[in-house]
């Protein structure tokens, strides 16, 4: 239970170490107080925060922290997932308002523009992390060049075979620029890419978290068994792409509000 008036974040989970001098500056707690200063209430929740993804690794892990924060609270609280929620989201970072939508959508401007997009086919993602670090605004700061400009695929993620067709036409504008920071980037896309049954391999974000998308999920898991096996140091994980919204659970006033990334 937390008292009215006090807020309160534990970290827990393998990956809780790496968050540990933040403080204050976490991005659940910021979450926390931006929401409750726009409804000018009192900022009141025990958090807990399962750690799982490694930071700085171009997954928006720290984006979708801060996302569900907004969900859980607004439900907590009893206040709208509203514009200006979204608002307070691209506030925190350009990834956070498509995490709080948490569906299928098609990204523009720097985060700010959400187009909602068909469910996406079930397909297997493996992700893969050589274990470092990599500052997204090295990345930027590195990157050369305009961002390429591309158009709203509308229905083309429907089905499997297009969705791989469209991402293969596609480009990742701050490859370049983070395999020159860290070439160790190449060498993870080369592993995946080599994985049997994978349909293509992409950097992630920022990087330095690279995926590759598969049949399915089995065949996902499949191939995380063998990179693992060959590369025993990296975070490697297996899942499926979204195929929907997340639905809103309210949570009882004053209960915990939990949240795993």
């Amino acid at each position: 239970m937390s008292p009215a008036g006090t807020l309160s974040l534990e970290v827990t989970g393998p990956e809780a170490p790496a968050l540990a001098g933040l403080g204050d500056d976490n991005l659940v707690l910021r979450a926390a107080r931006d929401l409750a200063a726009h409804h000018g209430i009192a900022p009141h929740a025990a958090l807990r925060l399962d750690k799982h993804l490694p930071v700085a690794s171009g997954i928006g892990g720290g984006s979708s922290d801060a996302a569900a924060t907004l969900r859980a609270l607004a439900a907590l609280w009893a206040r709208p997932l509203d514009r200006a929620t979204m608002r307070i989201a691209a506030s925190l970072g350009a990834d956070v308002p498509a995490c709080v939508d948490g569906r299928p959508v098609w990204v523009g401007g720097i985060g700010e523009r959400l187009d909602p997009l068909p469910a996406l086919p079930p397909l297997g993602i493996v992700l893969a992390n050589p274990r470092r670090g990599l500052p997204t605004a090295a990345v930027f700061r590195a990157r050369q060049g305009n961002f390429a400009a591309g158009e709203q695929p509308r229905d083309a993620t429907r089905d499997a075979e297009a969705l791989i067709d469209l991402l293969r036409h596609c480009r990742n504008d701050l490859t370049e620029a983070a395999l020159g920071i860290m070439p160790d980037i190449a060498t993870v896309l080369a592993r995946l890419a080599a994985l049997p049954g994978v349909h293509l391999a992409r950097m992630s974000g920022s990087g330095a978290t690279c995926f590759a998308l598969f049949p399915d999920r089995a065949a996902a898991e499949r191939a995380v068994t063998l990179l693992a096996t060959a590369e025993p140091r990296w975070w490697v994980r297996a899942g499926a792409l979204l195929s929907g919204a997340p639905p809103v659970r309210p949570a009882a006033k004053g209960r915990r509000a939990p949240h795993q990334s």
